[in-house]
This record gives C-alpha cells, sequence and structure tokens, in this order.
C-alpha cells in the first residue's frame, strides 16, 4: 500500500515507492547510515596518537627547560641542557655510535647483498633448509649468543676494539638482510642478465651494474634496518667493548644518572634528541630513494 499526502502536506521522504513488477527485486528504502562508529574509530585513534605524541612533546619541551622534571612544563626556551649534554661526552659518545652503525650496516649489506643474489640466481644444495635456517636466525636473541662470542673474543684478543665490535653488530642484522634482498632479487627478470651476460659482463658485473641498481629501494631499506638495529645496540657493545673512550650513545644515556639514582630530565632529554638527528638526517635523505617503486617497463625490447 502507498500512502497518499493531504493536500497541501509534503510526501514523507522515507516512504519511497515499490516496485512490485513480476521478476524485480524489492527496492530497499534508502535511508542515512548511522555514523557512530566511525566516530568511535575517531576517537580510539586520536587516543592513540596522543599516547605516541606525548612523549615526544615531553621530550622538545624538557630539553629547552633548564629546570625540567618528569612532567610536562613550559621551557624556559634554554640552550643550557644542549651544552651539558656535550660537557658530559654526548658529541663523542654519538661519534663513536656512528662508527659502530656505519662499519656494521657496510658490511651487513655487502654481505646481505652478495648471499642473497647467490641464494637467488644459483643452484645451492639444500635452499629450502638453509633459508629456514636463516628465517630462525632472525628470531634468536642475541644474549644466547653473547657468552661464547664473549669467550671467542677474549681468545682472539679482540675486546675492547669498536671494529670488531661492529662486525658483531653486522652479524646480527645479516640473516633478516638476506632473507629481505633474496626476496627483493627474486622479482628481477632474468632478461636483464642475459641481456647484460650476451654484451659481455661478467658475474660480479650483472650485479653491480644491473641487478643493484633495480634492487635499490630494498638494498636501503636492508641498510636503515640495519643503521637503526647498531644505532641502538646496548648490551653488544656495552660486553664487548668496555674502554671508556669508546662508549657508544646508547651506553653513554647513564651519564645522566647520578650516583644517588637522581636523573638529570633536561640534559638527558637534549641528548635524546641529538642522539635522534643522524637516524632522521639518514631517512631523509634515502626517502627518495625510498617512494619510489621497481619499473621495469620497458627495459626489454621485443
Amino acid at each position: 500500500m502507498t500512502s497518499t499526502s493531504l493536500p497541501g502536506q509534503l510526501p514523507d521522504a522515507t516512504d519511497s515507492p515499490v516496485d512490485t513488477r513480476p521478476g524485480r527485486p524489492a527496492a530497499r528504502r534508502v535511508r542515512g547510515e548511522p555514523g557512530g562508529h566511525k566516530i568511535i574509530v575517531s576517537v580510539i585513534m586520536a587516543v592513540l596518537g596522543m599516547a605516541f605524541l606525548l612523549p615526544l612533546v615531553w621530550l622538545i619541551l624538557a630539553a629547552l627547560n633548564p629546570h625540567a622534571t618528569s612532567g610536562l612544563s613550559s621551557p624556559a626556551f634554554s640552550l643550557d641542557n644542549f651544552r651539558a649534554a656535550f660537557q658530559a661526552g654526548a658529541g663523542r659518545a654519538i661519534a663513536n655510535s656512528l662508527y659502530l652503525a656505519g662499519v656494521s650496516t657496510v658490511v651487513a649489506t655487502v654481505v646481505s647483498t652478495l648471499a642473497g643474489y647467490v641464494l637467488s640466481r644459483h643452484y645451492v644444495p639444500l635452499k629450502g633448509l638453509l633459508l629456514v635456517g636463516v628465517i630462525f636466525l632472525t628470531g634468536l636473541p642475541v644474549t644466547l649468543l653473547l657468552i661464547p662470542i664473549y669467550q671467542i673474543f677474549v681468545k682472539i684478543n679482540w675486546l675492547n676494539s669498536p671494529f670488531y665490535t661492529s662486525l658483531v653488530l653486522g652479524a646480527t642484522s645479516v640473516p633478516f638482510a638476506i632473507w629481505l634482498l633474496k626476496n627483493f632479487i627474486d622479482q628481477v627478470p632474468r632478461d636483464f642478465e642475459e641481456a647484460a651476460a650476451v654484451e659481455g659482463s661478467g658475474q660480479f658485473q650483472i650485479l653491480l651494474r644491473v641487478v643493484v641498481p633495480l634492487i635499490m629501494p630494498g638494498i636501503l631499506v636492508s641498510a636503515i634496518l640495519t643503521f637503526i638495529n647498531s644505532w641502538g645496540a646496548f648490551l653488544i657493545p656495552l660486553v664487548l667493548d668496555s674502554s671508556p673512550g669508546d662508549t657508544p650513545g646508547a651506553v653513554g644515556i647513564y651519564e645522566f644518572i647520578t650516583a644517588n639514582g637522581q636523573v638529570q630530565f633536561g640534559p638527558l632529554a637534549a641528548y635524546g634528541i641529538l642522539f635522534s638527528v643522524p637516524v632522521i638526517i639518514m631517512y631523509i635523505i634515502s626517502s627518495r630513494w625510498l617512494s619510489g617503486s621497481f619499473s621495469f617497463a620497458g627495459g626489454v625490447k621485443g
């Protein structure tokens, strides 16, 4: 039954005519969808965003406040905390971290690229089992290996050496980097390598001039993850290198905790900002490579 409206009365917006002809599905009335669930999701996301934003706000405000505490307070816009951080050895500690992270990143990236290429392009006996072992090693805690590594370092007299410590840091990132780069290399068409081989290029030249430029986004991702892993490493440098002059940034943070357990919040916040700058700069430099994707179209002529 279709409702009728009295003269001068507008028809009800919810009463739309329904097509009742045979073979025609009944038309459903169009109603406004309730937006309550969207509001709830937005509120939850806003709360989570504030939970992650508040520590960053505290870090910036405390770094600029010479009388900073554990709570939020208006800053006095002073650079005294940064001067105190440098006087406590922040510059040397960050330089040590740059050395450890830089060497470990280069070593891990080169080794992982070569290993990933071999696993992707060459026949390796028990390759599947080997890849399972690589994936297993990515989740192996470093603490399980630290004691035997320390014993080896004692026997071969490698303790208190930043270079050998950085090799251990790089080795902890190699399994995941191999698995990651092997998957990137799998996506490169073999036609590119075959065309380079026809031109007389050797195996290493094919890898360096053909494969590496095409998987550069993957190499950068692997390098950034390795750099961050080594940059924030605490336990390995603490155990393997106890020389005061080689203290990295992650260990030097204890300089801002006094003997009686008091925390110097202002210099600590300034140190945290200084310690984050190299990672941010590295990401900004590599962001233009990471923003793109693989593009093989037109690379092979028919």
